[in-house]
């Protein structure tokens, strides 16, 4: 792995906001790094608050989609709100239905079958629309490719309001309203809102319409901040203060369907990783191995042992996903290997009985070992779908784009995209993908990188740092949790290998220089094989978050190891 420490902002700075703030300067150095350079910035970071919120009319045609739902509920129109079949979907649709059936009785919900229908607004369910005398769609976390779907539907006298996230194309769809803070012409504050927290303001903008204060709409953020847990968005500016909350609201008083998913792995208090790890892949299993309607059912529902029955059948579809997820992956890395594809730039394979539900996380796996862009294919009908995962700093999105002469469709993210192609085009597109990863990608994306934000001493983890630090979270993309490094550590001679496979590290490490400090625990998980770094009292480096561990009561620092190397080692 590199190891990179961030660069050091100007002592002026640091000096500036250390003294304003009576912190350390390593303390007021992670600060600018993340982009809070005065006070009135550490104020806003430290106290998230509901005021920070920015109103929902900025975003463009917000004020369309609000007149044409009125509308729709004062002429006693039928309403369905669509979403995709992921967390982010399923949440979506989850916090708007609910939303509007607090107000009106009309309102159906939809979520595509992975399988049948495939991601984003489908035919079939602008067909299930009509056929149920419904006018007006809210499409949720999809739609700002769908033109000719939502052309389909208008035909149909079906009006549509897309509420997006994703980069939109060319042209935008011919819908009533379209909500997209990424839309070219949309001036709104904050882009970087997941599908449910676009959702999120537009019930927040309903809600102004009926004098409901954003107080009342504090319950619905156990969902959005799911959702933004999920989908990996930054968690800076509004999606921090919604996380914030939402987290809360999680560990408070969350709606029965989230309370019983918690109450399955018996865990006090969650945080956001909880959220991304506990959570998160239990509502993307209904999808991944049955329908994400169960999903929506779980989260919708009000009566606690009804969900709680609920929670039970996600768990076992949950297991399911864990084992197709370690046999697909099994396969996958024979498959590499007896074609001899190890040393290439991209990773591409497929199998036609691969699980649709589970080819995105195989795709994640297959990086942990061979870190490279990758692609997971499988048959979808008479085509070929995969998932595309990426490495830091590399654009997949871009790189399908770039090949898409071959494809049939394709959408998603820098990091995450997904896509179609038919079987003939499978291997062109495979070596087309292949030349253009190997003419694009930087060495440096090549190997992991461990982004170091400070080097401390272990004298410099104190209470005071560790209640600062705890300030810092909700953590996720942009504020990661802070990573340090220490020098000159040596082992106590307590060192061992944990797990069945002798794969973890336990330690009890002290530094010298740093007198009158006692020695502290180490984990490293995936860190086995590096034990012989540590036991011939040389010293070496560590790469750590600081943790908590809690123990028959008792709490004590812990260090999370991200890496350990040799003293010295560029």
């Amino acid at each position: 792995m590199r190891w990179t420490l961030k660069p050091r902002p100007s002592e002026d700075k640091i000096k500036h906001l250390a003294q304003a703030l009576n912190v350390e300067d390593f303390v007021a150095t992670l600060l600018i790094q993340r982009g809070i350079e005065t006070f009135e910035d550490a104020k806003n970071f430290f106290r998230p608050s509901l005021e920070h919120l920015h109103d929902p009319y900025l975003m463009k045609d917000m004020d369309k989609a609000v007149a044409r739902i009125e509308s729709a509920i004062e002429n006693q129109e039928n309403i369905m709100v669509f979403g995709d079949y992921d967390v982010d979907g399923t949440t979506a649709v989850s916090l708007v239905s609910s939303y509007l059936k607090s107000h009106y009785p009309n309102i159906a919900t939809y979520i595509p079958d992975r399988y049948n229908e495939g991601y984003g607004i489908s035919y079939k369910g602008i067909d299930y629309a009509d056929d149920n005398g419904i006018s007006l769609i809210i499409a949720l976390d999809c739609g700002i490719k769908s033109i000719d779907h939502i052309a389909y539907a208008k035909a149909k006298n079906i009006d549509f309001i897309v509420c997006d996230h994703h980069r939109p194309g060319e042209f935008l769809p011919d819908a009533v309203a379209v909500l997209d803070p990424k839309r070219e012409d949309c001036s709104y504050p904050y882009d970087e809102l997941c599908g449910c927290g676009v959702g999120f303001k537009l019930i927040q903008a309903l809600g102004q319409n009926r004098n409901e204060t954003i107080e009342d709409l504090v319950p619905y953020l156990d969902l959005v901040a799911t959702a933004i847990a999920a989908d990996i968005v930054p968690i800076t500016g509004e999606n921090r203060v919604l996380a914030y909350f939402g987290l809360k609201v999680i560990n408070s008083e969350p709606r029965p369907g989230i309370k019983a998913l918690v109450h399955q792995v018996k865990k006090k208090v969650l945080d956001i990783t909880d959220v991304v790890f506990i959570i998160s892949p239990r509502i993307n299993a209904a999808g991944r191995i049955k329908h994400g309607n169960h999903a929506v059912e779980l989260l919708t529902e009000f009566d606690f042992e009804q969900a709680q029955q609920f929670a039970s059948e996600i768990e076992q579809y949950n297991a399911d996903r864990k084992d197709l997820d370690k046999k697909i992956t099994k396969e996958a890395f024979q498959q590499i290997i007896e074609n001899q594809e190890e040393e290439r730039f991209s990773t591409v394979v497929f199998q036609e009985d691969w699980h649709k539900g589970v080819i995105g996380i195989v795709a994640s796996r297959l990086i942990e070992t061979y870190y490279r862009p990758t692609l997971v294919f499988t048959k979808s009908g008479d085509k070929y779908a995969a998932s595309a995962r990426s490495v830091k700093g590399f654009d997949v999105y871009n790189a399908l784009d770039a090949c898409s002469q071959h494809l049939e469709q394709f959408g998603g993210h820098m990091y995450a995209a997904g896509m179609t192609l038919k079987a003939e085009n499978y291997q062109l597109f495979k070596e087309a993908f292949e030349k253009c990863v190997e003419e694009t990608i930087q060495p440096e994306m090549r190997t992991p990188e461990i982004e170091i934000d400070a080097e401390i001493n272990f004298s410099d983890i104190t209470p005071k740092l560790i209640r600062i630090l705890k300030q810092f979270e909700p953590f996720g993309p942009q504020n990661m949790t802070p990573v340090f490094m220490t020098s000159d550590v040596k082992d106590t001679g307590y060192a061992k290998t944990l797990g069945a496979e002798e794969e973890h590290l336990r330690l009890f490490v002290k530094q010298p220089r740093s007198i009158g400090t006692d020695g502290i625990a180490a984990i490293g998980f995936g860190l086995g094989k590096k034990l012989n770094i540590v036991q011939n009292q040389n010293p070496f480096q560590l790469a750590y978050c600081i943790a908590e561990n809690e123990w028959n009561g008792n709490i004590s620092t812990q260090l999370m190891l991200k890496d350990i190397r040799t003293n010295g080692r560029d």
